[in-house]
């Protein structure tokens, strides 16, 4: 593994061994790896390049979009609000944001939005990328509009605006944006390198991600189903994320930038309890709230089984990724990036890289790494 730098715990080699091979293989152009234990990092470690041409290695402080894990980062904001009591998540959303009541969303929960059941999933035609960029705009629009299924019923992926739907619940009841509350309330305490958005100091450091080829596409496309609707309102490319204006907005679905080591960190905080170090984020009994099921079967977007809990999804015995029992929550993000929350053995592992695979959730290597570590905790 001479191609990695940082520690590597021997219990976890394997994991390091894949990254190693990934790189070495070019399927990985520039990744980082980390694995925590008992909320103290055991394995960190990073390799590959930092750029498409090869000129800047990866370096320990490299970060990178991460797209949609960041949603892990936008649960566990909203999780510190429930552990504080000024969340409910089984409260309507009006009561907390009185403008979403419209067009039919009174009885809308809060626990429905953090488990892409409120059949609002995405912005309603016509919407432009530019109106995403535009936080304001956006929480009206999506305030403004009717759900496309029955709240409650089934998931539905809320690919792009699960983060301005639960952000505004927090800046209603907080007074600060999601992105000011994480970095307040969890980044800074813990001293962790991830940002919802990149403030312009860190852009010297960001590894521009590398889009993914292109999505095959059906023969015959619904235009009224709620996947074609989700991915359609809008559709942004992935180079997007390497543009002043995406780094600038506030999406907690998918701009958040980091490293395997921060990502880490942050969420070790789900599998140990609750802590990181000497700063208690959550209680025991909000983390149980996590496992909670919000649903669990196909989901309308996804088109594949998912059981999601209250922010994160849940091990499920039909998981595509193979995560099929224990005490486990997870996410990751288009094109590969994951993390992985296992509480019965109080690890956390994170996978982040910049060059994007075909999928939206998963690719060679995390499912590599996923496999591997349930095989090393048995």
């Amino acid at each position: 593994m001479d191609n990695l730098d940082g520690i590597i715990d021997d219990r976890f080699a394997p994991l390091a061994q894949i990254l190693s091979d990934q790189l070495t293989a070019g399927y990985d152009l520039g990744a980082s790896l980390a694995v925590a234990v008992d909320g103290e990092l055991v394995t960190d470690c990073w390799g590959g390049w930092a750029d498409e041409a090869q000129t800047r290695p990866w370096e320990s402080d490299t970060v990178t979009n991460v797209w949609s894990t960041t949603k892990t980062m936008t649960a566990l904001s909203a999780l510190l609000l429930i552990d504080r009591g000024q969340l409910d998540p089984n409260e309507k959303v009006a009561a907390y944001w009185p403008e979403f009541a419209a067009n039919g969303k009174a009885d809308i929960e809060v626990r429905h939005l953090m488990s892409h059941t409120s059949g609002v999933s995405a912005w309603a035609q016509p919407v432009s990328v530019d109106d995403v960029l535009d936080d304001d705009k956006a929480t009206e629009m999506l305030a403004g509009q009717a759900p496309w299924w029955e709240p409650g019923t089934a998931s539905g992926y809320h690919a792009l605006n699960q983060g301005h739907l639960v952000g505004e619940v927090i800046r209603r009841i907080d007074g600060r944006g999601l992105k000011q509350f994480f970095a307040d309330e969890i980044a800074g305490p813990l001293g962790a390198d991830f940002t919802i958005g990149a403030p312009e100091s860190t852009w010297g450091r960001i590894s521009e991600v590398i889009p993914p080829p292109p999505l095959p596409m059906p023969d015959e496309i619904d235009f009224e189903s709620v996947m074609i609707k989700t991915f359609t309102g809008p559709a942004p490319e992935a180079s997007i994320a390497n543009t002043t204006g995406w780094r600038n907005a506030t999406i907690g679905a998918a701009n958040g930038h980091g490293n395997a080591r921060s990502v880490a960190t942050i969420q070790s905080a789900v599998s140990n309890g609750g802590k990181v170090g000497d700063v208690e984020l959550l209680s025991t009994d909000t983390i149980e709230r996590i496992f909670e099921v919000q649903s669990n079967g196909v989901d309308l977007v996804l088109g594949m089984p998912v059981s999601f809990g209250l922010g994160y999804a849940l091990a499920n015995p039909s998981d595509a990724a193979g995560i099929t029992g224990g005490r486990v929550c997870y996410w990751g993000g288009w094109g590969g990036s994951i993390v992985i929350n296992d509480l019965d053995n109080k690890v956390t592992m994170a996978y982040m890289m910049n060059r994007m695979q075909s999928g939206l959730v998963g690719n060679e290597t995390s499912f590599q790494l996923l496999a591997t570590l349930q095989s090393i905790l048995g």
